[in-house]
């Protein structure tokens, strides 16, 4: 049992270091203030804008937000807390064999 938990323990370690590692990529090309309608966001961004308005709207999207006009953004360091909260990894089919 304690050998299950070490591995596991290990795998979230490592997830993490993954998982820090894509954000700190993505955290380097966003800019200041992540607006809607910002025209890279596809190009950088793994998600639609309209889903993160849709989280947004059903309270559970990025904490800050910034309204510039009409238009809706997102400060980096909020977007990116968010995007850590949604990020999950599995674990490959050769680990569970």
């Amino acid at each position: 049992m304690k050998v299950n938990q070490q591995i596991k323990t290990e795998m979230n370690e490592d997830a993490k270091a993954q998982r820090e590692a894509f954000l700190s990529a993505i955290a380097a090309e966003l800019p200041p203030i992540v607006f809607r309608n910002w025209r890279k966001w596809r190009d950088v961004l793994p998600m639609s804008p309209r889903t993160v308005a849709n989280e947004d709207s059903l309270g559970v999207g990025p904490k800050e937000f910034v309204y510039i006009g009409r238009v809706k953004g997102y400060p980096k360091a909020a977007f990116i807390d968010y995007l850590r909260a949604r990020m999950r990894f599995t674990e490959s089919k050769e680990a569970v064999q």
